[in-house]
Order: structure tokens, then C-alpha cells, then sequence
């Protein structure tokens, strides 16, 4: 839970005849993460007869995912029954060919008839403005002298065409007035064909196009449109069933071939990264440590005369190259999504998670504290895990996360005293019933919330500054820890750091009590110890160089190293200022929401009628939409700028095992 899975590179020297039993063994389990083989005097995917397979697999695979699209046939969980053997192609191809064959005359038919609809309904939509318009359009289109366009014009533009056509012939008619987009007809001497129908264009008269086949009065074709689009609906109607019934027919044969085609493509792609040998074959990868006896055990069993080589990787080092298989549970889920949107974990590097679960929710709710509204969000997130909500089913690896930070919310909102945005006195004189905060009111008490919100901060601080440490140590980077940025020489700084901010604040009501209990040591031994640990940390690359045996010692001369090492102490201590005073946004939060509840009152007034109820009504929604996700946002800041940055590296790479069925969940 602490740490991702021990993991084992494992090497098998597999022979020719064994090939494709020891392939399928190790795609079946999903706990074989494949690595290209690239060893010397060994080819790396030279097999160019298993590449044409798998490319001829991927277009079969394809073809069928098409067929099925036409029968609206869904893919369907992968069969139970395990795959024997990959199919032969040639007994394949003849099948897919048939299938084809059979429903490509009626889908090709089935959307040559939607194209038919819709070009019916387009010339229907053009008709319908001019329904009313007495006249013979094919008179207007077999005309040999006349220039004619019938169509809509902006009503503003009428005047533009007018002026446009001072100088020819015309004769220009209202057919039906309207004050956007009256109907007119412009007609004029065949000769001024291109003035005229550079006038129209310039004063944007959309003319009404129709095909040949239609003759008459517009109300006439409308007529002949509908009908025509009602034996188009049902042909498209009939089509479709025939479609069904086949589809229905081939269901279970449609999805077990495209299984089966896709168990294949995937064997033969998987086959095409070994490494080729006379007569065997070279496969490398990487098995978690606790499912390497089982997984040795079924491939001696389908290969006597296997070769197995396994090779354990500490999880100490950095190890970078290792696969990441991490092993939170499903309610740790949700949060380890927001770790990896940071970074996936490094081999061996602590997995945030467990601690985000912790800290994430608690601080989500400090800011958003209130019973109503926190139990709101924690119904929607429950909603959105459980895909209730379909049209956001792609959002139900966030519901875990909503729904705990609204749980955290509701506890908060009892001991802030908050229910709906109704506290104290307002709670009592509109609901019937008191509710008082069991601990504070951020909205009375917005000073000491701020100093604690900072407190707050800097314990997290702290905690980043010892999990940095302790992750360095399991690296074995003594240079790091001792006088690395989030080091030790740096977590002895910021306590005296704290030391000098709580001298300089001690008097006030914002003052941090961490801050105030360092400062309450004598000035002069928090300035001697701050002024030394500042300079261990000025000059912390130099020591880091001589610890590390890297050279040379300092970049540059003297004086431009030692002016770049003030300015990166100077970073260091606005850093520092920075990131404790950015958790003031907790209790900021915190207040504002209360200030926020009481400006909405003020605006609903202090009468209950339904305007008063209406506007409280208004503010919750604002709330619950608006202002929570304002606060995840600042939550999510808060993590990945102040607190995970001081000891999460993270750039693991993921762990993807083999498999010919889609991948599970990562657990």
C-alpha cells in the first residue's frame, strides 16, 4: 500500500515448438510485463512471417469491428472459455468474406437512403419560408431570356441590392414580407446574368435551389417532398429490421471471431518483440515478485525444457527502467488517480496515495464546510461512482474522491455550525432549530482560523521535508538527504525560519503557534542557528559535489558562484514564505464561504416568502456548482505545488502486462 510491488525481470529461453503454449501462458494471467529482447547476437523482432500475421490480424479485426458497427452489434465481454489456438487465417478470411458480402448490399442501401432523406429534407427546409409564393418555379428555371432567382434576403440588405442594380434592367418583387428574411424574386435580362448574380451574392439572397424532377408551385413540391420522404423513412425503416434480424442472427459468432481474431493479433504482436535464436526464442520482462512461483510453474508445465532466469530487483536504488504495479485498494483508488495526474510512483519511491486520501478530503472540507451541502456533493459523487448518472460515466473514477471530501465537508459543517448556509440565530429563526458550531465560526473567528490554516501548513510542510528524507535514504542518496533542497540541512532551516516568523509575528492573532513555540527560544540562539543552516543551504551544491565525487566543485569563478548560490538561498527563503502562507487559503476558504452565506442572505431579505426561499435556494446551487469546484481546484493546488513537490519525484513507468483481454483496473 506504502510502496508499489516488489518486481522480478524475469528471462526465458523458450524453444520453437513451445512458442506459442508459453506465449499464451503468459498472456493469459495479466502479470507479464513484456520488454523488448536486445541482447547481443540475439534479433529483436526479425520474425518478418509473425509481422505480416499481426498485421493481417489487426485488418481481420478490423473488418469485423465493422461488420458488427453496420448490425449495431456490441463487442461484448471477452468469452468466458480460454483460447485454444490462434485462428488460421486462411480459414478465417473466407468467413469474414461472407459476412461481408451478405450485409454490405443492404448497409450500402441503408445509407444511400438516409443521403436521399437528407437531401429531401434540406430542399424541404428551403421550400417551407416560400409555401405560400403563387408561382411555377420550373417557369423561373426553362426560361432562355430571363435571369430569375427566387429566395430570402436580409431585410436590410434589400436596399443595398438595389443600388447595386441602378445601372440594368430589373424588376424586382416582395413575395412575402417579413422584417428579418423577407421572400423575393429578382429577375432581369439573361444578358446581365453575371451583374445580377454578382448582386445577389453581395447582399447575401439565399436563392432557392431545387433538383430537376420537381415542377410546380412550391406548395405543390412541398407536397411531393413529404410524400417522397415518407416512403424513404420507411424503406430506411425496412432496412434496418433486416439489419437487426441479421445481426441478432450473428451475434454470438460476430463476437466470439472478433475475440478470437484479437486473442490473435495480439499473440502474434507479443511474439514479434522476442528475440529470435536458431532454433528458440529470447523473452524478457518483468513479473511481480509474488506471482513468479505460479507463473514458473505453468510454463514448465506446458514447456519441459524451458529455461527460466529470474532476476529480483531491490526496491531501494532509483531504478526508473522497473514497471510501476501499485497496490491500493478500490476505495484508494479515486485518490490515486489525482497522484498519478501529478506522477506515477518510481520503483521503490513512496506511493503518495494513503496520505493523499487523508490530507486531501480534510483540507477539501476546512474550506467547504457545511452539513447540507457536503452531503449534496457526497450523494452526487456516490451517484457518479455507482454510474447512475450515465451520460458522466466517464467521470466515476472521480465519485470516490467527491464523495469523501463531501463526508469531510458535513463534518466540518457540524463543527463550523453551518447547515445550507443557515448558522446560529438564522438556522433558529427560519428552520425551527438551533444550530451552533461544536468547535468554531470561521465567519467570527476569521484570525485565529487563518493562524491555524497556517499551522496546518507547516505541519504538512514538515511531514513533505521527513518523507524526502526518508525516501532519499531508500535511494541511498546520502547527497540529497543530507543537502538536498528538501533535505536535511533544508528541514533545519525552516524550523528556524519558523523561529524568525514567529518573532516577527508573535504579537499578532495570525501568528502560527508552531511559529511561536520555536520563537520562544532566546533570539540570539534562533539567529545563530538560522545564519548557519542558511549557509549549509547557500552553499549545498558545492557539498553536494564533494559528497557525490562529482567535479568540478563550483561552476564559474568565485564570485559568480558565490552570487548565484545568495540568489538560490534567496529562492529557498521566498519558497519557503511562499508555501506556509499559501495554506492561509484554507482558512481564507473557509471564511469567505461564510461571508458569502451571509451576503446572499442580505440580498434574500429577512421576510420567508418564496423570493427569500428562491434566492436561498440560488446561493446553495452557487455553492455546491460554483464554489466547490473553486475549492478542489485550491485543493489540488495545494497538494501538487506545496506538498507533494517536497518529496514526491514520481516519472515510474507503468506496469502493462500482457493480455489478450482488455486490461482490469489497475489495482
Amino acid at each position: 500500500m506504502f510502496f508499489p510491488k516488489a518486481m522480478t525481470e524475469i528471462e526465458l529461453i523458450v524453444p520453437s515448438k513451445d512458442l506459442l503454449a508459453v506465449t499464451k501462458i503468459l498472456s493469459r494471467h495479466g502479470v507479464f510485463h513484456q520488454t523488448d529482447s536486445n541482447y547481443a547476437g540475439v534479433d529483436s523482432g526479425s520474425a518478418s512471417a509473425w509481422q505480416d500475421n499481426a498485421a493481417a490480424y489487426a485488418a481481420l479485426e478490423r473488418r469485423v469491428q465493422a461488420v458488427m458497427q453496420a448490425l449495431d452489434v456490441e463487442e461484448g465481454p471477452p468469452p468466458s472459455a480460454e483460447f485454444e489456438s490462434m485462428v488460421e487465417l486462411d480459414a478465417v478470411r473466407p468467413v469474414v468474406d461472407r459476412l461481408e458480402e451478405e450485409v454490405k448490399k443492404t448497409s450500402d442501401e441503408l445509407v444511400g437512403e438516409k443521403k436521399r432523406l437528407e437531401q429531401l429534407e434540406s430542399t424541404l427546409h428551403q421550400l417551407e419560408p416560400v409555401a405560400e409564393v403563387e408561382i411555377n418555379i420550373s417557369a423561373l428555371r426553362k426560361s432562355n431570356y430571363l435571369y430569375s432567382v427566387l429566395g430570402l434576403i436580409p431585410a436590410a440588405n434589400v436596399d443595398r441590392l438595389k443600388t447595386s442594380l441602378a445601372r440594368v434592367p430589373y424588376v424586382f418583387l416582395v413575395l412575402r414580407p417579413d422584417s428579418q428574411k423577407p421572400v423575393v424574386w429578382l429577375a432581369g435580362p439573361r444578358g446581365n446574368s453575371d451583374v445580377l448574380d454578382r448582386a445577389t451574392r453581395s447582399a447575401y439572397l439565399n436563392p432557392l435551389v431545387l433538383p430537376e424532377e420537381y415542377d410546380g408551385t412550391p406548395a405543390e413540391v412541398i407536397k411531393s417532398l413529404r410524400d417522397e420522404m415518407e416512403k424513404t423513412r420507411q424503406r430506411i425503416s425496412e432496412l434496418q429490421t433486416v439489419l437487426a434480424q441479421f445481426g441478432e442472427s450473428r451475434k454470438e459468432q460476430l463476437r466470439n471471431l472478433l475475440w478470437e481474431v484479437h486473442a490473435s493479433r495480439l499473440l502474434a504482436e507479443a511474439i514479434v518483440r522476442f528475440g529470435q535464436l536458431r532454433h528458440t526464442y529470447v523473452i524478457v520482462g518483468w513479473v511481480p515478485a509474488d506471482d513468479l512461483e505460479t507463473l514458473t510453474q505453468r510454463l514448465k508445465y506446458v514447456s519441459k525444457e524451458i529455461l527460466i532466469e529470474a532476476l529480483p530487483i531491490s526496491r531501494t536504488g532509483h531504478n526508473q527502467h522497473v514497471p510501476v504495479a501499485l497496490l491500493n485498494n478500490k476505495y484508494l483508488k479515486p485518490f490515486q488517480m489525482l497522484v498519478n495526474t501529478y506522477a506515477r510512483p518510481r520503483y521503490g519511491e513512496l506511493d503518495p496515495t494513503i496520505i493523499v486520501a487523508f490530507t486531501f478530503p480534510i483540507l477539501y472540507g476546512a474550506m467547504f464546510g457545511d452539513i447540507g451541502q457536503g452531503l449534496v456533493l457526497a450523494l452526487f459523487g456516490w451517484l457518479l461512482a455507482s454510474k447512475k448518472i450515465k451520460k458522466l460515466s466517464g467521470m466515476a473514477g472521480l465519485g470516490g474522491v467527491i464523495m469523501a471530501v463531501g463526508i469531510m465537508a458535513a463534518l466540518f459543517g457540524i463543527l463550523y455550525g453551518s447547515f445550507f448556509a443557515f448558522e446560529g440565530e438564522l438556522a433558529e429563526k427560519y428552520l425551527g432549530f438551533a444550530i451552533h458550531p461544536l468547535w468554531l465560526s470561521p465567519i467570527h473567528e476569521i484570525l485565529p482560523v487563518l493562524s491555524l490554516s497556517i499551522d496546518v501548513g507547516i505541519v504538512l510542510l514538515l511531514a513533505g521535508f521527513v518523507l524526502s528524507i526518508f525516501n532519499q535514504a531508500r535511494a541511498r542518496d546520502l547527497p540529497h538527504l543530507i543537502f538536498g533542497h528538501t533535505g536535511l540541512v533544508s528541514l533545519i532551516f525552516y524550523i528556524w525560519f519558523l523561529g524568525i516568523m514567529g518573532i516577527i509575528l508573535g504579537k499578532t492573532q495570525i501568528a502560527p503557534r508552531i511559529a511561536v513555540a520555536v520563537a520562544s527560544l532566546p533570539d540570539s540562539v534562533i539567529f545563530f542557528f538560522a545564519g548557519v543552516f542558511a549557509i549549509l543551504v547557500m552553499f549545498s551544491g558545492f557539498f553536494r559535489n564533494l559528497m557525490g565525487g562529482h567535479r568540478p566543485l563550483i561552476e564559474g569563478n568565485i564570485g559568480t558562484y558565490i552570487f548565484g548560490s545568495f540568489m538560490e538561498l534567496f529562492e529557498v527563503a521566498i519558497s519557503m514564505i511562499s508555501n506556509t502562507l499559501s495554506y492561509v487559503r484554507v482558512g481564507a476558504f473557509a471564511v469567505a464561504h461564510g461571508g458569502l452565506s451571509l451576503a446572499f442572505f442580505k440580498i434574500a431579505g429577512e421576510e420567508p416568502n418564496l423570493g427569500f426561499w428562491i434566492t436561498i435556494l440560488a446561493a446553495n446551487a452557487f455553492f455546491v456548482i460554483i464554489e466547490a469546484l473553486i475549492v478542489g481546484i485550491q485543493t489540488m493546488r495545494l497538494h501538487y505545488y506545496e506538498f507533494l513537490g517536497k518529496f514526491f519525484t514520481g516519472g515510474g513507468m507503468r506496469f502493462e502486462p500482457l493480455t489478450i483481454t482488455p486490461a482490469k483496473e489497475e489495482g
